[in-house]
């Protein structure tokens, strides 16, 4: 079952979020806890870790802006 890659909600005010860069390509193998993308907003540049174990698969553009809890990417 695939697990879903949300764009996390890191400060208190935080609404919205931009992917600055993947830090794994699409279709790489990934492990639970590995930095999986730099995710910039409220002036701050932040690595997101990778939710579970398993194939990258990636549905959003880096260096566009999207609402916290938008689905990146699946990890398969």
């Amino acid at each position: 079952m695939a697990v879903e890659i949300l764009l996390p909600k890191i400060g208190f005010s935080m609404q919205e979020g931009q992917v600055a860069e993947w830090l794994a390509k699409d279709g790489d193998q990934v492990t639970e806890g590995q930095p999986l993308f730099s995710l910039e907003a409220d002036k701050s540049t932040n690595e997101v870790e990778a939710p579970a174990s398993g194939t990258l698969k990636i549905i959003t553009q880096t260096g566009e802006t999207y609402e916290v809890g938008t689905v990146l990417g699946y990890i398969e």
